[in-house]
Protein backbone atom coordinates (compact mmCIF):
# COMPACT_ATOMS: atom_id res chain seq x y z
CA UNK A 1 0.00 0.00 0.00
CA UNK A 2 1.39 3.39 -0.92
CA UNK A 3 1.96 6.27 1.46
CA UNK A 4 -0.99 8.13 0.01
CA UNK A 5 -3.25 5.20 0.70
CA UNK A 6 -2.11 5.06 4.28
CA UNK A 7 -2.79 8.76 4.69
CA UNK A 8 -6.29 8.38 3.24
CA UNK A 9 -7.07 5.43 5.48
CA UNK A 10 -5.70 7.26 8.51
CA UNK A 11 -7.77 10.34 7.66
CA UNK A 12 -10.93 8.25 7.33
CA UNK A 13 -10.29 6.56 10.65
CA UNK A 14 -9.64 9.87 12.40
CA UNK A 15 -12.79 11.35 10.84
CA UNK A 16 -14.99 8.55 12.11
CA UNK A 17 -13.31 8.63 15.51
CA UNK A 18 -14.19 12.31 15.84
CA UNK A 19 -17.90 12.01 15.02
CA UNK A 20 -20.21 12.90 17.93
CA UNK A 21 -24.02 12.89 17.74
CA UNK A 22 -25.85 15.08 20.24
CA UNK A 23 -29.46 14.08 20.96
CA UNK A 24 -32.27 16.69 21.07
CA UNK A 25 -32.44 16.21 24.86
CA UNK A 26 -28.79 17.24 25.32
CA UNK A 27 -26.35 20.01 24.58
CA UNK A 28 -22.56 19.64 24.40
CA UNK A 29 -19.48 21.51 25.59
CA UNK A 30 -16.33 20.86 23.59
CA UNK A 31 -12.98 21.32 25.34
CA UNK A 32 -9.64 21.38 23.59
CA UNK A 33 -6.68 20.34 25.71
CA UNK A 34 -8.68 21.08 28.90
CA UNK A 35 -9.96 24.47 27.79
CA UNK A 36 -13.48 25.33 26.64
CA UNK A 37 -13.52 25.69 22.89
CA UNK A 38 -17.07 25.72 21.51
CA UNK A 39 -20.72 24.80 22.03
CA UNK A 40 -22.17 21.64 20.48
CA UNK A 41 -25.88 21.82 19.65
CA UNK A 42 -28.06 18.81 18.86
CA UNK A 43 -27.26 16.77 15.79
CA UNK A 44 -23.92 16.05 14.07
CA UNK A 45 -20.72 17.37 15.67
CA UNK A 46 -17.05 16.58 15.00
CA UNK A 47 -14.13 16.84 17.39
CA UNK A 48 -10.44 16.23 16.97
CA UNK A 49 -9.72 12.81 18.49
CA UNK A 50 -7.36 12.75 21.48
CA UNK A 51 -7.21 16.55 21.50
CA UNK A 52 -10.81 17.57 22.00
CA UNK A 53 -13.41 16.16 24.39
CA UNK A 54 -17.17 16.72 24.38
CA UNK A 55 -19.30 16.79 27.54
CA UNK A 56 -23.01 16.32 26.97
CA UNK A 57 -25.52 17.92 29.37
CA UNK A 58 -29.17 16.85 29.73
CA UNK A 59 -31.48 19.86 29.29
CA UNK A 60 -34.80 18.08 30.00
CA UNK A 61 -36.71 18.39 33.27
CA UNK A 62 -35.20 16.30 36.04
CA UNK A 63 -36.14 15.42 39.62
CA UNK A 64 -34.00 15.01 42.71
CA UNK A 65 -35.18 13.74 46.08
CA UNK A 66 -34.15 15.84 49.06
CA UNK A 67 -34.15 12.62 51.11
CA UNK A 68 -36.03 12.25 54.44
CA UNK A 69 -34.59 14.11 57.43
CA UNK A 70 -35.56 14.80 61.05
CA UNK A 71 -36.41 18.46 61.67
CA UNK A 72 -37.26 20.00 65.05
CA UNK A 73 -40.34 22.20 64.75
CA UNK A 74 -41.01 25.37 66.70
CA UNK A 75 -43.01 23.39 69.30
CA UNK A 76 -40.04 21.04 69.91
CA UNK A 77 -41.35 18.03 68.01
CA UNK A 78 -39.25 15.89 65.69
CA UNK A 79 -40.89 15.74 62.27
CA UNK A 80 -39.74 13.53 59.43
CA UNK A 81 -39.66 15.72 56.32
CA UNK A 82 -39.06 14.80 52.69
CA UNK A 83 -39.32 16.86 49.50
CA UNK A 84 -38.69 16.67 45.77
CA UNK A 85 -37.21 19.32 43.50
CA UNK A 86 -37.94 19.49 39.77
CA UNK A 87 -35.46 21.45 37.65
CA UNK A 88 -33.81 21.62 34.25
CA UNK A 89 -30.67 23.08 32.71
CA UNK A 90 -31.40 25.98 30.38
CA UNK A 91 -30.56 25.10 26.78
CA UNK A 92 -28.54 28.18 25.76
CA UNK A 93 -24.74 28.12 25.68
CA UNK A 94 -24.12 30.43 28.64
CA UNK A 95 -26.34 28.46 31.02
CA UNK A 96 -24.98 25.09 29.93
CA UNK A 97 -21.48 26.43 30.63
CA UNK A 98 -22.56 27.74 34.04
CA UNK A 99 -23.99 24.38 35.14
CA UNK A 100 -20.62 22.81 34.43
CA UNK A 101 -18.13 25.54 35.34
CA UNK A 102 -19.94 27.57 38.04
CA UNK A 103 -20.98 24.71 40.34
CA UNK A 104 -19.62 21.29 41.10
CA UNK A 105 -22.21 18.51 40.68
CA UNK A 106 -25.32 20.70 40.59
CA UNK A 107 -27.70 17.82 41.40
CA UNK A 108 -25.94 17.08 44.69
CA UNK A 109 -25.80 20.80 45.45
CA UNK A 110 -29.57 21.17 44.88
CA UNK A 111 -30.31 18.31 47.29
CA UNK A 112 -28.23 19.83 50.09
CA UNK A 113 -29.57 23.32 49.47
CA UNK A 114 -33.16 22.03 49.61
CA UNK A 115 -32.51 20.14 52.87
CA UNK A 116 -30.97 23.20 54.51
CA UNK A 117 -33.79 25.46 53.33
CA UNK A 118 -36.43 23.06 54.66
CA UNK A 119 -34.78 23.05 58.09
CA UNK A 120 -34.80 26.85 58.15
CA UNK A 121 -38.47 27.10 57.09
CA UNK A 122 -40.03 24.32 59.16
CA UNK A 123 -37.96 25.21 62.21
CA UNK A 124 -39.98 28.41 62.54
CA UNK A 125 -43.36 26.61 62.35
CA UNK A 126 -45.32 24.39 64.69
CA UNK A 127 -46.10 20.87 63.54
CA UNK A 128 -49.78 21.70 63.03
CA UNK A 129 -49.08 24.84 61.00
CA UNK A 130 -46.44 23.01 58.94
CA UNK A 131 -49.02 20.40 57.93
CA UNK A 132 -51.66 23.00 57.13
CA UNK A 133 -49.33 25.37 55.24
CA UNK A 134 -47.69 23.02 52.76
CA UNK A 135 -48.35 25.43 49.90
CA UNK A 136 -46.56 28.21 51.76
CA UNK A 137 -43.57 25.95 52.49
CA UNK A 138 -43.38 24.89 48.84
CA UNK A 139 -43.50 28.53 47.72
CA UNK A 140 -40.73 29.60 50.10
CA UNK A 141 -38.56 26.62 49.16
CA UNK A 142 -39.04 27.32 45.45
CA UNK A 143 -38.21 31.02 45.90
CA UNK A 144 -35.02 30.29 47.85
CA UNK A 145 -33.78 27.68 45.37
CA UNK A 146 -34.44 30.03 42.43
CA UNK A 147 -32.43 32.81 44.09
CA UNK A 148 -29.53 30.56 45.10
CA UNK A 149 -29.22 28.76 41.77
CA UNK A 150 -29.60 31.82 39.54
CA UNK A 151 -25.91 31.67 38.54
CA UNK A 152 -25.90 27.90 37.97
CA UNK A 153 -27.72 27.99 34.63
CA UNK A 154 -30.68 26.10 36.11
CA UNK A 155 -34.43 26.67 36.13
CA UNK A 156 -36.22 25.43 39.25
CA UNK A 157 -39.54 24.26 37.81
CA UNK A 158 -41.32 23.41 41.09
CA UNK A 159 -40.85 21.90 44.52
CA UNK A 160 -43.09 19.33 46.19
CA UNK A 161 -43.23 18.61 49.91
CA UNK A 162 -43.73 14.84 50.03
CA UNK A 163 -44.36 14.29 53.75
CA UNK A 164 -44.25 15.83 57.20
CA UNK A 165 -44.63 12.92 59.59
CA UNK A 166 -44.74 13.57 63.36
CA UNK A 167 -43.55 10.98 65.92
CA UNK A 168 -45.85 7.97 66.32
CA UNK A 169 -47.19 8.94 69.75
CA UNK A 170 -47.90 12.49 68.58
CA UNK A 171 -49.68 11.14 65.50
CA UNK A 172 -51.92 8.95 67.68
CA UNK A 173 -52.79 11.93 69.88
CA UNK A 174 -53.59 14.06 66.82
CA UNK A 175 -55.83 11.30 65.47
CA UNK A 176 -57.75 11.20 68.76
CA UNK A 177 -58.19 14.98 68.70
CA UNK A 178 -59.48 14.89 65.12
CA UNK A 179 -61.85 12.04 66.01
CA UNK A 180 -63.17 13.97 69.02
CA UNK A 181 -63.72 17.09 66.91
CA UNK A 182 -65.61 15.07 64.29
CA UNK A 183 -67.80 13.49 66.98
CA UNK A 184 -68.48 16.94 68.43
CA UNK A 185 -69.55 18.26 65.03
CA UNK A 186 -71.78 15.22 64.51
CA UNK A 187 -73.39 15.74 67.94
CA UNK A 188 -74.05 19.41 67.19
CA UNK A 189 -75.59 18.50 63.84
CA UNK A 190 -77.81 15.87 65.49
CA UNK A 191 -78.92 18.33 68.18
CA UNK A 192 -79.72 20.94 65.53
CA UNK A 193 -81.74 18.41 63.53
CA UNK A 194 -83.64 17.31 66.66
CA UNK A 195 -84.36 20.92 67.56
CA UNK A 196 -85.64 21.55 64.05
CA UNK A 197 -87.98 18.55 64.25
CA UNK A 198 -89.24 19.66 67.67
CA UNK A 199 -89.82 23.16 66.39
CA UNK A 200 -91.77 21.78 63.46
CA UNK A 201 -93.92 19.65 65.76
CA UNK A 202 -94.52 22.67 68.00
CA UNK A 203 -95.67 24.77 65.05
CA UNK A 204 -97.93 21.92 63.92
CA UNK A 205 -99.53 21.67 67.38
CA UNK A 206 -100.05 25.43 67.42
CA UNK A 207 -101.73 25.30 64.01
CA UNK A 208 -103.89 22.39 65.20
CA UNK A 209 -104.90 24.28 68.37
CA UNK A 210 -105.70 27.36 66.32
CA UNK A 211 -107.90 25.23 64.06
CA UNK A 212 -109.74 23.72 67.01
CA UNK A 213 -110.18 27.18 68.50
CA UNK A 214 -111.55 28.55 65.25
CA UNK A 215 -113.93 25.59 64.93
CA UNK A 216 -115.22 26.11 68.45
CA UNK A 217 -115.68 29.81 67.78
CA UNK A 218 -117.66 29.04 64.64
CA UNK A 219 -119.68 26.43 66.51
CA UNK A 220 -120.39 28.88 69.33
CA UNK A 221 -121.39 31.55 66.81
CA UNK A 222 -123.77 29.06 65.17
CA UNK A 223 -125.30 28.14 68.49
CA UNK A 224 -125.66 31.83 69.40
CA UNK A 225 -127.37 32.49 66.08
CA UNK A 226 -129.72 29.57 66.68
CA UNK A 227 -130.52 30.81 70.16
CA UNK A 228 -131.15 34.25 68.72
CA UNK A 229 -133.60 32.83 66.19
CA UNK A 230 -135.35 30.81 68.89
CA UNK A 231 -135.63 33.89 71.06
CA UNK A 232 -137.04 35.89 68.19
CA UNK A 233 -139.57 33.16 67.46
CA UNK A 234 -140.51 32.92 71.13
CA UNK A 235 -141.00 36.66 71.36
CA UNK A 236 -143.11 36.62 68.21
CA UNK A 237 -145.30 33.62 68.78
CA UNK A 238 -145.19 32.79 72.45
CA UNK A 239 -145.17 36.09 74.25
CA UNK A 240 -147.31 35.66 77.36
CA UNK A 241 -148.01 32.04 76.45
CA UNK A 242 -145.27 30.04 78.15
CA UNK A 243 -147.43 26.93 78.35
CA UNK A 244 -147.71 26.64 74.54
CA UNK A 245 -143.93 27.15 74.17
CA UNK A 246 -143.32 24.35 76.62
CA UNK A 247 -145.58 22.04 74.68
CA UNK A 248 -143.82 22.86 71.42
CA UNK A 249 -140.41 22.02 72.96
CA UNK A 250 -141.80 18.70 74.16
CA UNK A 251 -143.06 17.90 70.66
CA UNK A 252 -139.64 18.82 69.16
CA UNK A 253 -137.82 16.45 71.48
CA UNK A 254 -140.29 13.69 70.75
CA UNK A 255 -139.92 14.00 67.01
CA UNK A 256 -136.12 13.70 67.16
CA UNK A 257 -136.32 9.90 67.21
CA UNK A 258 -138.98 9.65 64.48
CA UNK A 259 -141.71 9.22 67.12
CA UNK A 260 -145.30 9.51 66.00
CA UNK A 261 -147.37 11.98 68.05
CA UNK A 262 -151.11 12.39 67.70
CA UNK A 263 -152.13 16.00 68.13
CA UNK A 264 -155.85 16.76 68.50
CA UNK A 265 -157.26 18.90 65.77
CA UNK A 266 -158.28 22.48 66.28
CA UNK A 267 -155.81 22.81 69.10
CA UNK A 268 -153.83 25.93 69.69
CA UNK A 269 -150.56 24.01 69.21
CA UNK A 270 -151.58 22.98 65.68
CA UNK A 271 -152.38 26.54 64.82
CA UNK A 272 -149.04 27.76 66.09
CA UNK A 273 -147.06 25.09 64.15
CA UNK A 274 -148.98 25.82 60.99
CA UNK A 275 -148.37 29.52 61.26
CA UNK A 276 -144.64 28.94 61.80
CA UNK A 277 -144.57 26.71 58.71
CA UNK A 278 -146.38 29.32 56.62
CA UNK A 279 -149.88 27.72 56.58
CA UNK A 280 -153.07 29.29 57.81
CA UNK A 281 -155.50 27.26 59.89
CA UNK A 282 -158.56 26.03 58.04
CA UNK A 283 -161.87 27.24 59.36
CA UNK A 284 -164.11 24.36 60.42
CA UNK A 285 -167.18 25.88 58.80
CA UNK A 286 -165.44 26.33 55.48
CA UNK A 287 -164.26 22.71 55.48
CA UNK A 288 -167.82 21.48 56.15
CA UNK A 289 -169.14 23.44 53.18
Amino acid sequence: MSLLGLIIVGAVVIFFMGIRIVRPTHRGLIERLGKYNRFASMGFNWIIPLIEVIYQVNVTEQMVDAEPQEIITNDNLNAKVDAQVYFKVKADEADVKNCQYSVNNYQWQIVNLARTTLRNIIGTLTLKSANSERGKINAELHKTLCEETASWGLEIVRTELKEIDPPKDVQETMNKVVKAENEKIAAVDYATATETVADGQKRAEIKKAEGIKQARILEAEGEAEAIKLVNEAAERYFTGNAQVLRKLEAVEKSLQNNAKIVVPANTELVNVIGEMAGFLPINKKISEK
